[in-house]
């Protein structure tokens, strides 16, 4: 933040709006600062600024005309661009000897279509509009003349500024170093600044060469609610879109887990070995898989018959149990069972 307030002293300096420069300074920082003061109290901002966002810098001009307190100004090393309507809001504009101040239209960059292109051109031009208004209120020119003015883009020295009604005093000391900024942007730029700001490399800092901030305006028009709403609804169509697809993806993978079971459980080789079957499907085996695993595993129902036949082996070992039937035989089966059963006790009295 480069807005510092300090024994009623405001100082503001860098960028105007945070996207380029971390020295800058937004009409967020300017409200903090306010309210550090009373209202009423006498004012004086000392401005050095290349300039930066419209919108930022009539949102700041509107915060220092609003105060009941008498505001000053005294611009040190540049006031240009969206600076020097900053500028404007000062009862009396001092410019420091050697300072420059810059009037022109504003500008940005448009990504779209020709209706977007079209809405640029109303935003900017509404915005052109309102900044001849306030320069002609500072001049006492016509809002035309002063559109005109910022058409041409004109650099402006102490005595010219105050000649032309926009500065009211010059002083005799020195100015401040000017804010470092690129002043290549600007069509008519004095050659003084172009070179030094060659000779000390001010570039956009690393945010510009950034792809997000390539789209971004130098001097941002401020949406209309039309556009703040097709907007809004672009991105509620968009979340819906997603939620859909989302909600779409899942009930696939839901089917086709249901269809990967039925295929498994209905497998000739999953009869008998049901139990199985579905632990293969609950573990993530394809069809391909559970068929072939299947395939190699003893049915259920033959293991329980091993089963009983080991628990039988030992009981007839002992001569224990030979009055049931055995497990192998059929229940209707009884004389077989009865025929066993004979031989078993003749085997044994013969032993005795």
């Amino acid at each position: 933040m480069a807005a510092i307030l300090q024994d009623g002293k405001l100082r503001l300096s860098g960028y105007v709006g945070d996207y380029y420069f971390e020295d800058g300074f937004t009409s967020g920082d300017v409200v903090m600062a306010l309210a550090q003061i009373d209202d009423d109290e006498l004012l004086t901002v000392y401005l050095n600024s290349g300039g930066g966002l419209a919108t930022e810098g009539a949102a700041i001009h509107a915060l220092l005309s609003a105060r009941k307190g008498k505001t000053n100004v005294v611009i040190e090393g540049i006031a240009a661009s969206a600076a020097s309507l900053i500028a404007m809001a000062g009862k009396q504009v001092t410019m420091s000897a050697g300072a420059v101040m810059m009037i022109h239209d504003p500008s940005g960059y448009t990504s779209g279509n020709s209706d977007d292109h079209k809405k640029s051109i109303e935003a900017l031009e509404a915005l052109a509009t309102a900044y001849s208004r306030v320069y002609a209120m500072k001049s006492g020119k016509s809002a035309e003349d002063c559109r005109a003015i910022m058409k041409e883009e004109r650099w402006l020295s102490p005595p010219e500024a105050v000649r032309e009604g926009f500065a009211d005093a010059t002083t005799e000391t020195g100015a401040e170093p000017v804010t470092a900024f690129d002043y290549r942007i600007f069509a008519h730029a004095p050659t003084a600044l172009v070179d030094l700001a060659k000779q000390k490399n001010w570039l956009m800092s690393t945010k510009m060469a950034a792809p997000a901030a390539t789209t971004r305006p130098t001097e941002e028009p401020s949406m209309t609610d039309k556009e703040r709403a097709d907007q809004l609804a672009a991105e509620n169509t968009k979340l819906k879109t997603d939620l859909a697809a989302a909600t779409a993806s899942v009930d696939g993978a839901v089917k086709a887990d249901r269809e990967r079971r039925s295929a498994i459980m209905n497998l000739e080789e999953a009869k008998g070995r049901e139990t199985l079957a579905e632990h293969l499907f609950n573990t993530g085996s394809t069809v391909d898989q559970a068929k072939a695993t299947l395939a190699v595993s003893p049915k259920a129902a033959a293991a329980e018959e091993e089963e009983e036949e080991r628990e039988f082996q030992p009981l007839r070992m002992n001569a224990q149990g030979l009055n049931k039937t055995p497990v192998n035989t059929k229940p209707g089966d009884k004389a077989t069972a009865r025929a066993v059963l004979s031989a078993s006790v003749e085997r044994l009295n013969k032993r005795r």
